[in-house]
């Protein structure tokens, strides 16, 4: 039993030598990509948590915070003096979080008789997988099929209004409440502590998460946007069971530690206050998921799908294609990071200039914006263009064929110095309308005016084109085309030569 109560300690050791190693590898970071160093926190745009709290303003150390959050569960009894509590939490069971009105009589008399909304996130705590958040919680999805990291327990909720979860964003919860009545919210934490760690031979130390909830108040436009207030807590998370034993193990520990080693260590508290932060910067980890909104009716409970109907989802802008410059500037860089649907990580790379972008190497790209979007990114900045799936190129014979066989007969030339010109035309999805929309923007017309399409077969017979025979077209075929008149309306046939 001795070497079991031995271990942790070891394990805090090695791990506090880990930190320093990784903070001191770090300490280079942007001195290459730009003029001075960057730290962590600026690179992520992450918030600030407690053991960073001595970066704050001093002015804020006897601010009165508007509100107070509360998690219903102890604090582990082996922290250190000055160190952020620890508190340990069941999987999938249910804790309450009380949200208190700690404002004075008159202060923000702009809430008075409003809703506010508030976000519930667990995010990482380590600053290396913070780094790799977006990575590690794809991973999560992928074998964990339709389960979520944070799930509100409604039924035992008291005075949450319009709770709502957005399928993309496994890890965030949010609702309307109000300030003036009992609000308590109850969570549930479906991962686990070590389930984020690298499995060795089994008894892996799990990592620690981060509770945060970050407020808002409503703007003139009835929108949930104006920041009030966010506070976070450390916390790990056992399968069911876990944390009742990890807490009377860490217990026992202390009580058998001599009253000067006690000195050194915090009580364990009832409850857990979440401490003030930084908010958590508006990143979403699909970048082409929709946030669920709230405005100013709020009648009804409602899950929200993240996706509507296709026939009223307005389609996505599609991607200019250009080229970052090293001469850009970081103003710059962000514009083409948001033209070419970067948006999602316009934050992390606030300060970068073009060329600290193209400095990046293939393996930098992925590790800060995972391996998808990763080595998108990647391929956009070095400019490189996906090859269409089929290629094919066409001449108009009426414009051309035609008056070179006229010119050959009034001069009684070969014309062999003589050519055409043809265009271009890139097929990606290899269908009939899409070969349709294509020449009817060679041609400058709408594709309504274009009837049908024919390729001229053996003894000369028109075939109609379809699907199937563009997909069966060999790459960087040539064709003549020839017009036709329709007679039943002002459209046109065209004919593949």
């Amino acid at each position: 039993m001795a070497w079991a109560l031995k271990l942790p300690l070891a394990d805090e050791v090695i791990e506090s030598g880990l930190v320093q190693d990784f903070d001191a590898s770090l300490s280079g970071i942007g001195q290459e990509l730009g003029a001075g160093a960057y730290s962590m926190s600026d690179v992520l745009a992450l918030p600030i948590f407690k053991q960073e709290e001595s970066s704050l303003p001093s002015e804020n150390e006897n601010k009165i915070l508007p509100f107070q959050y509360v998690l219903c569960t102890a604090t582990s009894p082996a922290v250190k003096l000055h160190e952020e509590t620890l508190t340990y939490l069941n999987q999938g069971q249910s804790y309450e979080i009380r949200m208190l009105d700690n404002r004075k009589l008159g202060e923000l008399p702009e809430l008075t008789g409003k809703l506010v909304k508030s976000t519930f996130r667990v995010v990482f705590h380590d600053r290396r997988l913070q780094y790799s958040e977006h990575q590690q919680l794809e991973g999560w999805r992928w074998n964990r099929p339709g389960d979520r990291i944070l799930d509100i327990d409604i039924p035992m909720s008291v005075g949450i209004i319009d709770p709502r979860a957005n399928p993309t964003q496994l890890n965030t919860v949010e609702f309307l409440w109000d300030p003036s009545k009992r609000t308590s919210v109850f969570i549930q934490v479906h991962c686990i502590s070590t389930e984020f760690t690298m499995r060795k031979h089994g008894g892996e130390k799990g990592v620690p998460f981060r509770i945060q909830i970050d407020t808002f108040k409503e703007n003139e436009n009835g929108e949930y946007t104006e920041h009030l207030h966010s506070a976070s807590c450390q916390i790990k998370v056992f399968k069911p069971k876990g944390a009742d034993r990890k807490q009377k193990t860490d217990r026992e520990k202390m009580e058998k530690r001599t009253p000067q080693e006690k000195e050194k260590y915090q009580p364990s508290y009832e409850t857990t206050i979440l401490t003030e932060c930084s908010p958590w910067p508006e990143i979403t980890y699909v970048p082409n998921a929709p946030s669920p909104g709230f405005n100013s009716s709020h009648n009804s409970f409602t899950i929200a799908e993240g996706n509507g109907s296709p026939n009223h989802q307005p389609e996505p802008p599609s991607p200019i294609v250009d080229n970052l410059l090293p001469t850009s500037t970081p103003q710059e860089a962000q514009q083409w990071l948001h033209r070419n649907r970067f948006a999602a990580f316009s934050r992390l790379f606030t300060n970068f200039s073009g060329a600290d972008l193209l400095k990046l190497t293939r393996d930098d790209v992925i590790q800060i914006c995972g391996p998808a979007d990763g080595i998108r990114l990647f391929n956009a900045l070095k400019g490189r263009v996906v090859r269409p799936r089929l290629t094919i190129y066409v001449c108009q014979e009426s414009q051309q064929l035609r008056e070179h066989q006229q010119q050959k007969h009034e001069n009684g030339e070969q014309g062999n110095g003589s050519f055409f010109v043809y265009h271009a035309i890139y097929l990606e999805e290899l269908t009939s309308l899409e070969l349709t929309e294509k020449l009817a923007l060679l041609f400058n017309i709408s594709p309504h005016q274009i009837n049908q399409i024919y390729k001229q077969g053996p003894t000369g017979i028109h075939v109609l084109i379809s699907d199937e025979m563009i997909q069966n077209f060999q790459d960087e075929s040539c064709f003549v085309l020839d017009t036709m008149k329709a007679e039943t309306n002002d459209g046109y046939h065209i004919i593949l030569k």
